[in-house]
């Protein structure tokens, strides 16, 4: 039997929230961690607990990761997602051994002062991804410094300074995992690992003192002798170097970029130069680029346009030998990579093998059978039991014994019939006879399967009357180019009527003009002076719409608002937005019905509010008064898939126009098709079982269906197959891609 030891606890670590993160998880005297190396790189975690100050984000539960297995973890925003993989990241958690290598989306990139890096702004992109693997890069700036100080003809000392140099550097890095492994473990290996910690200090003190020493303090057997030992360093940093294709580093980098919407011109173009959104593909190539045994990936569809959400998807089901988790709010692309899911509920993880869609058709499916099964047996059980007692009755009125015993005997068999009628083994009308330890009944209970409550936003949905009919925006070959390009239009020929109450959406790749015909159509509405105008065409707006806009922007505009007064609250901001026509007990509903309320609304600052909380804030703003036009351009990007749902039925009652801009397949089929979310699960057929008594989870609201345009090279083109056939199309730029790649 295994001994257990102590829970071993982490080092507090800042958590980029506030406070701090604490980890605590079972350990035995044989939990392999920094100093092992096993030949397996699975990971089993038990009795794990995460907590960010006083808030215990899980709670004892299992973490288990399959080498090689692809897993999405999902779970409501707040729940911890990114938490854990901060701890999973940053060698929090006890028992993961240190010889796996773990990366995380957002943690590729570490200057290191004594790399001599190249300054930010000469680094190409190219260059910024090669460089990010940090034991690579490490090693081929060892090989430098060890081969120019060997072939160095003037400085006798300059292969040993170089030794001494990278050995320090080295012992450096020991000497900090052995700090961590001296704090988690206790008992006889702690005393050991303490012990081993200080021979290593003492080693790292003596080499930095060496460090220190002329050629006058080495004597010529030592300086041979280590002088050899820089060329035995620079052999092995070769080896190394070989072993881990570095020759092929700046090809696989190229490769990746180019999947990642990246043009040949802009992978040679300075870093510098990149917008924000693209300097988030960069950092996700640079994950992409180089070898991990286990790659996190946190929300890695943001800003990626679909063609390239495509390639990563196909790129993930192909990696192998490599553990995925990825959290993402992208139902679609999350429900292509996941070969299993994490779902992170209740401070605890459970598994499904299979997607998220999957997960909660079979988990509603489970739940009405087992419903069901418990009401037939409910009712059976109240008519048996009131047969037993009208025999026992009538039995003692006649004083008849036999019939007495006839009632005690099917009272027992009552017990028995009743419960689960499959037993753990799966045979049918088993007892309990296989299951351990003591139970009050043969059978077990029926458990009916526990559900969060569903997210429900409501939204103002009625926007004021217009008094005359009319279309709310109307373009009529319309062109833009900006006023320093004209020679180069962004918009060419749009035709696109608006009318009250319809669904558009808008799909196409990032930079093919989609913010810009907003622009056009939201005009003075943005709040700019004069606002955007057409070069060519005509533009007309109904006199009394309003029009009111989401951008990917509206999430950082509020935390920079929450960053220069930091006492601002989310009432306080939305009702001076408002002006003084909204009352407290408004905004408060309003709030409220987006699902933010009590202490959150009026006590916390509106800089500590997560992503999705900012996005709730963002649609009050734009929904007092409902406007006619309501445009969202990536609103799902914050939002965790719970709310998604809740934000789609929301959006399918509203009265007023949708204009969505989105990658998001699932939002848009929807929001603008008007399909049924609960029938879009992968394997789900016309006239599925599964698909019965569907208005138990889903009140249908009769969503009218929408429209879909392609926006390509400035030109608006109608989808006669709607997202079906915009998929398609990006699926095949997609493939493209991997040709170009080949090649």
């Amino acid at each position: 039997m295994v001994r257990k030891g102590k829970e071993a606890t982490t080092p507090l670590e800042e958590h980029p929230g506030g406070g701090h993160i604490t980890v605590t998880a079972q350990q035995s005297r044989y939990a392999l961690d920094a100093v092992d190396a096993p030949a397996s790189k699975e990971i089993l975690i038990k009795d794990l607990s995460v907590s960010v100050s006083d808030r215990e984000l899980l709670s004892h539960a299992t973490f288990h990761l399959v080498e090689g297995r692809h897993y999405v973890l999902v779970g409501r925003n707040g729940t911890g997602k990114s938490t854990l993989l901060k701890s999973i990241a940053d060698g929090l958690i006890p028992g993961i051994p240190w010889s796996t290598k773990i990366l995380l989306l957002g943690q590729t990139r570490h200057v290191e002062d004594d790399l001599d890096a190249l300054k930010i702004e000469e680094e190409t992109v190219l260059q910024h991804v090669v460089r990010s693997d940090r034991v690579r890069e490490r090693h081929s700036q060892e090989a430098e410094i060890l081969t120019a100080a060997i072939e160095s003809t003037t400085d006798s000392m300059a292969p040993v300074k170089a030794y001494r140099k990278i050995s320090h550097e080295r012992l450096a890095l020991h000497l900090k995992e052995a700090h961590r492994i001296a704090e988690r473990r206790s008992g006889a290996r702690g005393k050991l690992a303490r012990k081993e910690l200080i021979k290593l200090e003492e080693k790292f003190n003596e080499s930095k003192a060496r460090l220190e020493e002329g050629e006058g303090d080495i004597g010529a057997a030592q300086l041979g002798e280590e002088t050899q030992a820089a060329a035995d360093m620079l052999n092995q940093v070769q080896t190394a170097l070989e072993l881990a294709d570095a020759s092929e580093a700046e090809t696989k980098a190229r490769t990746v970029l180019l999947g990642l919407g990246f043009k040949d011109d802009k992978i040679d173009r300075p870093m510098s130069e990149l917008s924000g959104g693209w300097k988030t593909r960069c950092e996700l190539a640079c994950a992409l680029s180089q070898y991990a045994d286990v790659l996190l990936l946190d929300e890695p569809t943001n800003f990626l346009d679909l063609p390239s959400i495509i390639w990563l998807q196909t790129y993930i089901q192909n990696l192998t030998g490599t553990t995925v988790l990825v959290t993402t709010h992208d139902r679609d692309f999350g429900d292509a990579v996941a070969e299993e899911l994490l779902v992170l509920r209740h401070q605890n993880l459970e598994k499904f093998r299979g997607c998220l869609s999957v997960y909660e058709r079979e988990r509603h499916k489970k739940a009405r059978h087992l419903s069901k099964m418990k009401e037939a047996q409910d009712k059976q059980k109240k008519h048996m039991e009131k047969t037993i007692q009208g025999n026992i009755k009538a039995a003692r009125e006649k004083g008849d014994d036999k019939k007495l015993k006839q009632a005690a005997s099917r009272k027992k068999k009552l017990d028995e019939r009743m419960g689960i009628e499959v037993g753990l083994k799966g045979g049918r009308f088993k007892l309990n006879r296989d299951l351990a330890g003591y139970h009050l009944t043969n059978r077990a209970d029926i458990e009916i399967p526990d559900f969060d409550p569903p997210v429900k936003l409501a939204m103002p949905k009625q926007p004021s009357d217009l008094r005359f009919p009319g279309a709310l925006v109307a373009l009529e070959k319309v062109s833009f180019a900006y006023p320093r390009r004209k020679n180069v239009p962004v918009l060419t020929e749009i035709d696109l009527t608006i009318h009250p109450g319809t669904r558009i959406g808008v799909a196409g790749l990032n930079g093919s003009g989609k913010s810009t015909l907003v622009s056009l159509i939201m005009g003075s509405e943005e709040g700019a002076v004069g606002g955007l105008t057409p070069t060519k065409g005509s533009l007309s707006r109904h006199s009394r719409a309003k029009f009111r806009r989401f951008s990917q922007q509206s999430v950082e505009e509020i935390t920079a608002i929450g960053s220069q007064n930091l006492k601002l609250t989310a009432l306080g901001h939305l009702m001076e937005t408002a002006g003084p026509d909204m009352e407290e007990k408004d905004a408060r509903s309003l709030l409220g019905g987006l699902g933010l309320q009590g202490p959150v609304v009026s006590d916390v600052p509106l800089a500590l509010l997560s992503g999705g909380q900012k996005v709730r804030v963002s649609l009050a703003k734009l929904l007092w008064p409902p406007p006619q036009l309501l445009i969202l351009d990536e609103v799902t990007t914050h939002l965790d898939a719970d709310t998604i749902l809740g934000l789609v039925s929301a959006l399918r009652d509203y009265d007023g126009a949708l204009l969505v801009v989105t990658h998001d397949r699932f939002f848009m089929r929807t929001v603008v098709e008007g399909e049924s979310p609960y029938k879009l699960a992968p394997g789900v057929q016309a006239g599925e079982e599964a698909e019965e008594d569907q208005s138990d989870s889903e009140e249908e609201t009769g969503a009218p269906a929408g429209t879909v345009y392609r926006m390509v090279k400035g030109r608006l083109k109608k989808l006669e197959g709607g997202m079906e056939q915009y998929e398609e199309i990006a699926a095949r730029a997609a493939a493209k891609l991997g040709k170009k790649q080949a090649t």
